[in-house]
């Protein structure tokens, strides 16, 4: 884990792709799209299976790594509404386990809701909400444009890409921006990367990415290297 200074708060950026926030000891993690590899072998593109295990238990590592006491998800936390009645008795057992041993939250996402108005989140334990703010930070699943207050989101599941040596390097990565207000005040936004095992990715310095995160003085792209926090920027404002 590496400290990452965040409107401030001092938060740990994980190895595996999560944020800890020590003050709240709580744990961060966005779209984990559980049960990806299921919707897509309903519609005739297998997947390897087991994915919702796999993520799971990358979830329990980081529990047991940070020793959070809560863990709030970003959104897009079932591949599809449904997903929670496709959970296979292991991986539903898991699940009821890590509801149970924390504070659970989870924040809904565009993937999340039914078009009859379910959540697959409702039949697993936890408290569901759209968006929360907790300690002068706003939680949500998708970064709001305009908006100016400390913000941490997920949706766009950026990953920094990097040519070094002729070799294409692919890595998930926080996307970090920094703002100063009309009052002369500093505040920033961050939006994490992808924690579920199925995810894949858009590019850090995506239009879509830079315009969600407006208005803003500069955006980074952060990822933990060896034990530090690399840094890599993607847009400045003109001077």
């Amino acid at each position: 884990m590496v400290p990452l200074s965040f409107a401030g708060e001092e938060l740990l950026l994980t190895e595996g792709r999560a944020v800890y926030w020590p003050r709240e000891r709580a744990l961060l993690v966005a779209d984990l799209h559980l049960e990806k590899a299921s919707f897509f072998a309903q519609h005739g593109q297998p997947l390897p299976p087991y994915d919702s295990r796999e993520t799971l238990e990358r979830v329990a590592l980081a529990i047991r790594e940070t020793g959070a006491r809560r863990v709030i998800t970003l959104g897009d936390n079932f591949h599809d509404s449904k997903g929670a009645t496709r959970l296979e008795p292991h991986a539903c057992g898991m699940l009821e386990a890590l509801t149970r041993a924390v504070d659970w939250v989870w924040i809904t996402g565009n993937h999340d809701v039914g078009k009859d108005g379910s959540l697959a989140e409702a039949r697993c334990g936890g408290t569901l909400v759209e968006e929360m703010e907790l300690s002068g930070l706003i939680l949500r699943h998708q970064a709001k444009k305009g908006e100016t207050l400390p913000e941490l989101s997920g949706h766009f599941h950026p990953r920094l890409q990097l040519t070094v040596e002729q070799r294409r390097i692919v890595r998930p990565c926080a996307v970090v921006s920094a703002n100063e207000n009309a009052d002369g005040s500093r505040s920033g936004r961050m939006i994490l990367p992808a924690f579920g095992a199925l995810t894949a990715g858009m590019s850090a310095a995506d239009p879509a990415i830079l315009e969600a995160l407006q208005p803003a003085r500069a955006i980074d792209a952060v990822v933990p290297a060896r034990g530090r926090l690399a840094t890599f920027p993607l847009w400045r404002a003109a001077a």
